[in-house]
């Protein structure tokens, strides 16, 4: 049984009548769908009153960070929007923070901020006892502030390996980290190396795998039916096709420069936000494209002879990456090739993994040379199941049980 408005009901699938106030690890309006952005819009379109809180960060990159002033203009952007509501009824909200998390003054100053206007916008949207949903451990003071009747942190990334997007001591973000765990009724792992290697909470700790829209997603095909966007169909041929986050420190940069000088007739294509500073931009078979909206992603992704991920896996926050797009890779059917992750091992049967530089482009070639649709079509068939509507009815059931255990107490 859960909690609702009023008091038990009963759950078949997805939880229903219920309120999730979620503060997000990344903004709503974020070009690529995050998983929080895919749970919350299935618990919203099931009955749920969802607040989403954008981001408040971690901390501000140092003064000499390149990307300093961009990403201070899209947080101003997203204030700009304050509390809308999407087409699933979900009221997204870009609260008033400090941007500061090295003192027990600034983290009291901003516990008080951000409860104020979240309990303030609750009220007005009828949200009682809503379950609390953290996915960024600066959210930790906010456990406790809401009457909430159940606290879940999902942990995305080794928060405390992340030196190059904020200059907060990462010793800082580590005890809130631990704090947020402590905290937690359920804590669920996006990848299986961050779940491996937690030192607390393992009793209460569960894995959440990244998902995939497949419906939208598989309709490019193995067949190529899907009409190609323009921006992609102008790039000669053969084209690799990657999107999402271009940091300097996440892209392997020394991978692509190599393979402009030895496979030139290769295409580099690069389709979202690009950080100042890349070495590579001038490279004249690497294309850059803004970020594309996500309904219209599938057209370019079309365009693609070969998916990439080349990430510099040698990071040590990076290796702990479960990048989403790998899995909407493979359920277009495309080959894809991607750098060693430890979350995509166990597909290493429909995905070409490289352990090296000169792998990835020793994989390439196979990828390019590949005939015939069986391949494409495993690809798709091992993506069918692992769907977000799948995931949100399995955290629905968990939810409901640690609910129940609570009630027993």
């Amino acid at each position: 049984m859960l909690f609702s408005r009023r008091g038990l009901i009963s759950v078949s699938s997805v939880i229903k009548d219920c309120s999730v106030i979620c503060f997000g690890g990344e903004d709503w309006w974020y070009h690529h769908p995050h998983s929080k952005n895919h749970l919350m819009k299935r618990f919203a379109r099931a009955g749920n009153r969802v607040i989403f809180v954008n981001s408040i960060s971690m901390g501000l990159p140092s003064l000499a960070h390149k990307d300093l002033l961009p990403r201070v203009a899209r947080k101003l952007r997203s204030y700009a929007k304050l509390a809308r509501e999407t087409e699933e009824g979900i009221t997204v909200v870009s609260p008033a923070s400090l941007p500061f998390f090295g003192s027990r003054a600034l983290l009291w100053a901003n516990r008080h901020l951000l409860a104020a206007q979240i309990r303030l916008l609750a009220r007005r949207r009828g949200l009682t006892k809503p379950i609390l949903w953290i996915a960024i451990p600066t959210a930790a003071g906010m456990v406790g502030q809401f009457d909430e009747s159940l606290v879940i942190y999902q942990v995305s990334d080794k928060y405390d390996a992340n030196t190059m997007d904020h200059a907060t001591d990462p010793s800082a973000i580590r005890r809130l980290h631990e704090r947020a765990i402590d905290s937690a009724d359920i804590i669920l792992y996006s990848g299986r190396k961050l779940l491996e290697e937690a030192d607390r909470g393992r009793e209460r700790s569960y894995l959440l795998e990244q998902a995939v829209d497949f419906d939208h997603w598989s309709r490019v095909g193995v067949e190529g039916a899907l009409t190609v966007a323009p921006e992609v169909e102008s790039i000669p041929r053969p084209r690799l096709g990657y999107f999402g986050a271009i940091e300097t420190w996440l892209v392997d940069q020394e991978l692509v420069r190599r393979a402009a000088r030895e496979r030139p007739r290769w295409q580099w294509v690069f389709i979202g936000n690009k950080s100042r500073g890349m070495e590579i931009e001038n490279l004249p078979n690497v294309h850059f494209l803004p970020p594309v909206a996500y309904d219209e992603l599938p057209r370019y992704a079309a365009g693609f002879d070969v998916c990439v991920l080349p990430w510099e896996t040698e990071q040590a926050f990076t290796s702990y990456g479960s990048a989403i797009k790998v899995r909407e890779y493979l359920a277009t059917g495309k080959p894809v090739v991607i750098s060693p992750l430890p979350e995509y091992e166990h597909l290493k049967d429909v995905l070409r993994i490289a352990r090296s530089r000169e792998d990835f482009m020793r994989l390439i070639e196979d990828a390019l040379q590949e005939t015939g649709t069986e391949a494409g079509r495993a690809r798709q068939a091992s993506m069918i199941g692992g769907t977000w509507d799948a995931r949100a009815e399995w955290v629905s059931d968990l939810i409901v049980k640690k609910l129940e255990e609570k009630a027993r107490r």
